[in-house]
């Protein structure tokens, strides 16, 4: 009598790459859904490109973009980031990514509306860019700081793993002087 063992065994190493091919085609749907979802989730603040600033000869700026937030009337958010030039890419390859070097400053521009915001501790995403073809985008979300009557604005880098400890804060009080 011959045993097989399971490592040997065709019929057995058969199955196990079909389920290891199964998992991995799950796992890249999961992350496309995820990223149409992102896209399609976070694209509700639309933001306007009001300045460029060149930082040095090889094409690199740092991007001035203002938005209102979509659902508090009465506040804008301006954030910069850096932008990677075309001679900086070709001399340091990682061709589809920028930095996620970022800063926020939101400002009250007319009299505040709350809407229907989200009042949870984690908020709520009211911007994203992508900083990257798929994996990096440039978040920025808005927590309701309810004991304090303010409105908290966080920008940060977001990335399916090894997320990035760079960001920043922006607050705006809901009182009125």
């Amino acid at each position: 009598m011959t045993r097989h063992h399971p490592i040997h065994n065709p019929a057995a190493s058969a199955t196990a790459r079909a389920k290891t091919l199964s998992g991995v085609r799950h796992l890249i749907a999961t992350v496309a859904l995820g990223a149409i979802f992102t896209t399609l989730t976070f694209a509700r603040a639309q933001a306007e490109v009001i300045g460029k600033v060149d930082v040095d000869w090889l094409g690199n700026d740092i991007i001035v973009e203002a938005f209102e937030d979509p659902k508090v009337k009465g506040v804008t958010c301006h954030v910069t980031y850096f932008e990677r030039g075309l001679i900086d890419r070709l001399q340091n390859g990682n061709w589809f990514e920028d930095p996620s070097n970022s800063a926020i400053s939101c400002q009250q521009t007319g009299p505040i509306t709350l809407g229907d915001i989200d009042r949870s501790d984690e908020g709520e995403s009211v911007f994203s860019e992508r900083r990257s073809i798929i994996w990096k985008s440039l978040q920025v979300k808005r927590i309701f700081d309810e004991t304090h009557q303010t409105l908290v604005y966080v920008v940060h880098g977001q990335q399916v793993q090894n997320g990035s400890a760079k960001m920043a804060i922006s607050t705006v009080p809901l009182f009125q002087p």
